[in-house]
Protein backbone atom coordinates (compact mmCIF):
# COMPACT_ATOMS: atom_id res chain seq x y z
CA UNK A 1 0.00 0.00 0.00
CA UNK A 2 1.28 3.33 -0.96
CA UNK A 3 1.40 6.11 1.96
CA UNK A 4 -0.08 9.38 1.56
CA UNK A 5 3.20 10.69 1.73
CA UNK A 6 5.16 7.99 -0.13
CA UNK A 7 4.54 6.96 -3.43
CA UNK A 8 6.19 4.68 -6.14
CA UNK A 9 7.74 7.11 -8.35
CA UNK A 10 9.65 5.11 -11.30
CA UNK A 11 9.14 7.58 -13.66
CA UNK A 12 11.85 10.06 -12.12
CA UNK A 13 13.55 11.69 -15.05
CA UNK A 14 14.78 14.89 -13.02
CA UNK A 15 15.94 16.61 -10.24
CA UNK A 16 13.15 17.83 -7.45
CA UNK A 17 14.03 20.17 -5.11
CA UNK A 18 11.29 19.68 -2.70
CA UNK A 19 11.11 23.34 -1.08
CA UNK A 20 12.93 24.88 -4.30
CA UNK A 21 16.39 26.28 -3.92
CA UNK A 22 18.04 27.86 -0.73
CA UNK A 23 20.56 29.77 -0.01
CA UNK A 24 22.00 28.86 3.03
CA UNK A 25 25.67 30.32 5.06
CA UNK A 26 28.60 27.72 4.29
CA UNK A 27 30.25 26.87 7.33
CA UNK A 28 33.37 24.99 7.23
CA UNK A 29 34.34 23.93 11.21
CA UNK A 30 37.30 21.60 12.58
CA UNK A 31 36.41 18.22 12.59
CA UNK A 32 34.54 17.56 15.93
CA UNK A 33 34.34 14.24 17.45
CA UNK A 34 31.11 14.42 18.32
CA UNK A 35 29.92 14.21 14.32
CA UNK A 36 30.84 10.82 15.01
CA UNK A 37 28.29 10.34 17.80
CA UNK A 38 25.74 11.97 16.18
CA UNK A 39 26.03 9.75 13.43
CA UNK A 40 25.53 7.26 15.11
CA UNK A 41 22.33 8.47 16.78
CA UNK A 42 20.67 8.86 13.46
CA UNK A 43 22.22 5.37 12.49
CA UNK A 44 20.18 4.11 15.49
CA UNK A 45 17.10 5.68 14.24
CA UNK A 46 17.62 5.06 10.88
CA UNK A 47 17.86 1.06 11.45
CA UNK A 48 14.93 0.69 13.99
CA UNK A 49 12.59 2.86 11.44
CA UNK A 50 14.11 0.83 8.54
CA UNK A 51 14.97 -2.45 9.56
CA UNK A 52 16.34 -4.96 7.36
CA UNK A 53 15.15 -2.84 4.26
CA UNK A 54 18.29 -0.55 4.84
CA UNK A 55 20.94 -2.87 3.64
CA UNK A 56 23.77 -0.73 4.48
CA UNK A 57 24.35 2.32 6.89
CA UNK A 58 27.18 4.67 6.41
CA UNK A 59 28.82 7.70 7.73
CA UNK A 60 29.88 9.57 4.60
CA UNK A 61 31.47 12.55 3.49
CA UNK A 62 33.54 15.02 5.18
CA UNK A 63 32.35 14.47 8.69
CA UNK A 64 33.09 10.96 8.78
CA UNK A 65 37.28 11.82 8.22
CA UNK A 66 38.53 12.85 11.05
CA UNK A 67 41.20 15.69 10.75
CA UNK A 68 39.30 16.83 8.20
CA UNK A 69 37.15 20.62 7.99
CA UNK A 70 33.57 20.51 7.05
CA UNK A 71 30.64 21.69 7.03
CA UNK A 72 28.79 20.57 10.26
CA UNK A 73 26.10 18.63 8.36
CA UNK A 74 26.41 14.75 9.06
CA UNK A 75 25.89 12.68 5.59
CA UNK A 76 24.59 9.55 5.59
CA UNK A 77 24.35 6.69 2.83
CA UNK A 78 21.50 4.12 3.58
CA UNK A 79 21.24 1.62 0.14
CA UNK A 80 17.75 -0.09 0.00
CA UNK A 81 16.88 -2.83 -2.43
CA UNK A 82 15.09 -0.31 -4.85
CA UNK A 83 15.11 3.50 -4.78
CA UNK A 84 12.24 3.85 -7.28
CA UNK A 85 10.13 1.86 -4.10
CA UNK A 86 9.52 4.98 -2.02
CA UNK A 87 6.84 3.08 -0.48
CA UNK A 88 9.29 0.27 1.09
CA UNK A 89 10.95 3.13 3.42
CA UNK A 90 10.08 6.71 2.60
CA UNK A 91 6.93 7.19 5.48
CA UNK A 92 9.27 5.58 7.99
CA UNK A 93 11.81 8.07 7.17
CA UNK A 94 9.38 10.46 7.57
CA UNK A 95 7.89 9.47 10.57
CA UNK A 96 11.01 9.25 12.19
CA UNK A 97 11.68 12.63 11.94
CA UNK A 98 13.09 13.31 8.54
CA UNK A 99 12.00 15.31 5.27
CA UNK A 100 11.97 14.59 1.83
CA UNK A 101 14.47 16.86 0.43
CA UNK A 102 15.88 15.10 -3.25
CA UNK A 103 14.26 13.34 -5.34
CA UNK A 104 15.88 12.22 -8.66
CA UNK A 105 16.64 9.53 -11.24
CA UNK A 106 18.55 6.20 -8.30
CA UNK A 107 18.62 9.18 -5.50
CA UNK A 108 16.53 10.65 -2.31
CA UNK A 109 17.82 13.11 0.01
CA UNK A 110 15.96 13.28 3.26
CA UNK A 111 17.40 15.08 5.49
CA UNK A 112 16.16 16.57 9.72
CA UNK A 113 14.51 19.55 9.88
CA UNK A 114 16.95 21.28 11.38
CA UNK A 115 19.08 20.94 7.59
CA UNK A 116 22.27 19.11 10.18
CA UNK A 117 21.79 15.50 8.24
CA UNK A 118 21.57 14.50 4.85
CA UNK A 119 20.86 11.00 4.40
CA UNK A 120 21.16 9.81 0.94
CA UNK A 121 19.14 6.64 -0.30
CA UNK A 122 20.29 4.69 -3.73
CA UNK A 123 20.05 1.55 -4.72
CA UNK A 124 22.68 -1.77 -3.50
CA UNK A 125 24.82 -1.74 -5.69
CA UNK A 126 24.72 1.62 -7.21
CA UNK A 127 28.47 2.69 -8.56
CA UNK A 128 27.79 5.93 -6.14
CA UNK A 129 27.38 4.10 -3.13
CA UNK A 130 30.92 2.70 -3.81
CA UNK A 131 31.80 5.74 -4.64
CA UNK A 132 31.08 7.53 -1.47
CA UNK A 133 32.66 4.70 0.54
CA UNK A 134 35.89 4.86 -1.89
CA UNK A 135 35.75 9.14 -1.27
CA UNK A 136 35.70 8.52 2.18
CA UNK A 137 38.23 5.84 3.15
CA UNK A 138 40.84 7.35 0.82
CA UNK A 139 40.51 10.75 2.55
CA UNK A 140 40.94 8.92 5.30
CA UNK A 141 44.02 7.19 4.50
CA UNK A 142 45.60 10.13 2.48
CA UNK A 143 46.65 13.07 4.22
CA UNK A 144 48.23 15.10 1.05
CA UNK A 145 44.97 14.32 -0.39
CA UNK A 146 43.15 15.50 2.71
CA UNK A 147 44.59 18.26 2.95
CA UNK A 148 44.23 18.98 -1.03
CA UNK A 149 40.11 18.84 -0.45
CA UNK A 150 40.28 21.17 3.08
CA UNK A 151 42.47 23.82 0.86
CA UNK A 152 39.83 23.33 -1.88
CA UNK A 153 36.94 23.53 0.39
CA UNK A 154 38.42 26.72 2.41
CA UNK A 155 38.76 28.56 -1.06
CA UNK A 156 35.22 28.02 -1.93
CA UNK A 157 33.50 28.75 0.85
CA UNK A 158 34.17 32.39 1.16
CA UNK A 159 32.54 32.96 -1.89
CA UNK A 160 28.79 33.83 -2.11
CA UNK A 161 26.71 30.40 -3.66
CA UNK A 162 23.11 30.90 -4.96
CA UNK A 163 22.48 27.58 -3.26
CA UNK A 164 24.59 24.78 -1.61
CA UNK A 165 24.43 22.77 -4.76
CA UNK A 166 26.23 25.59 -6.73
CA UNK A 167 28.81 25.40 -4.00
CA UNK A 168 29.00 21.07 -4.10
CA UNK A 169 29.45 21.47 -8.41
CA UNK A 170 32.35 23.71 -7.67
CA UNK A 171 34.27 21.17 -6.19
CA UNK A 172 33.89 18.34 -8.88
CA UNK A 173 37.23 19.06 -10.26
CA UNK A 174 38.83 18.48 -7.08
CA UNK A 175 36.92 15.32 -6.75
CA UNK A 176 37.68 13.99 -9.58
CA UNK A 177 41.03 14.45 -9.13
CA UNK A 178 40.98 12.75 -5.89
CA UNK A 179 38.45 9.45 -7.15
CA UNK A 180 41.54 9.21 -9.82
CA UNK A 181 44.05 9.02 -6.75
CA UNK A 182 42.19 7.01 -4.61
CA UNK A 183 40.93 4.58 -7.71
CA UNK A 184 44.97 4.09 -8.31
CA UNK A 185 45.75 3.29 -5.01
CA UNK A 186 43.35 0.37 -5.25
CA UNK A 187 45.50 -1.24 -7.84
Amino acid sequence: MVGERGSRRPDVTTVELVGGIEKRDLILADHDPRWLEAYSEHEGRIRTALGVVAAQIEHIGSTSVPGLAAKPIIDILVTVADATAEEDYLDRLLDAGYELRVREPGHRLVRTPARDVHVHIVEVGDPAARDYLLFRDHLRADPEDRGLYERTKRDLVDQDWADMNAYAEAKTEVIAVIMKHARGSLS
